[in-house]
């Protein structure tokens, strides 16, 4: 089946810039020590630009909003089955901003952590698992 190329390519840049968060994440994690508070965010951002993706291939607007809650109810409402795992990747929302301000606590704790990166190989997974293989990056 032919789909539309313009289309192809959007959700495809999405997954592309999903990627990159995953990656980020993973050298955080490597890094000695671990920089845990920019792994979370990556994580953070890898789920919101995965749904935003989902979203994108099935023409639904999603607005201008990085709260998972929101995006991951949407996606959801295109393919229910997404919807325990969405619920999930909700609490990642906070990671958009805790830990990346003076006055916060200062990084999460390791196995926080690495529950966010799981939590995030395994959403951006099963929304790309959900797409055609031409949208794959």
């Amino acid at each position: 089946m032919q789909h539309d190329p313009v289309l192809v390519q959007d959700t495809r840049a999405w997954f592309r810039k999903v990627a990159v968060d995953l990656r980020s994440a993973e050298a955080a994690l490597a890094a000695d020590p671990p920089v845990l508070e920019d792994l979370v965010f990556h994580c953070q951002q890898a789920a919101e630009k995965a749904m935003k993706g989902f979203l994108t291939w099935h023409q639904r607007d999603f607005g201008k909003t990085h709260d998972l809650r929101e995006l991951g109810r949407a996606c959801a409402q295109v393919d229910e089955v997404l919807g325990p795992l969405m619920e999930r990747a909700m609490p990642l929302t906070r990671y958009a901003w805790r830990f990346r301000y003076p006055g916060d606590p200062e990084e999460p704790s390791d196995e926080e952590a690495r529950q966010a990166l799981a939590v995030a190989r395994e959403a951006t997974g099963a929304l790309l698992d959900r797409l055609p293989g031409d949208v794959r990056p």
